[in-house]
């Protein structure tokens, strides 16, 4: 595609080789000048929901008090 098209439609442009994946080269005056890629594909090995299942590990209750009621100020 010679530069001054590519220029004048340059995000629709972008936007067709994100869409289909084909690159593109940009010439000026017949000679390459810029590739135009779609981005590589990312990969993502886990999902996101669920990705911490397992990492967490209870010791204690969750509704018991850290400190006993006599060591609270506000009930002095």
């Amino acid at each position: 595609m010679p530069i001054s098209k590519f220029k004048a439609t340059c995000l629709a442009t972008l936007e067709r080789v994100r869409r289909t994946g084909r690159p593109l080269r940009v010439t000026r005056f017949g000679k390459p000048v810029a590739d135009v890629v779609p981005p590589a594909p990312t990969a993502s090995t886990t999902p996101r929901l669920g990705a911490m299942r397992g990492t967490l590990t209870l010791h204690d209750d969750l509704i018991e008090p850290a400190a006993p009621a006599s060591q609270w100020d506000v009930l002095r």
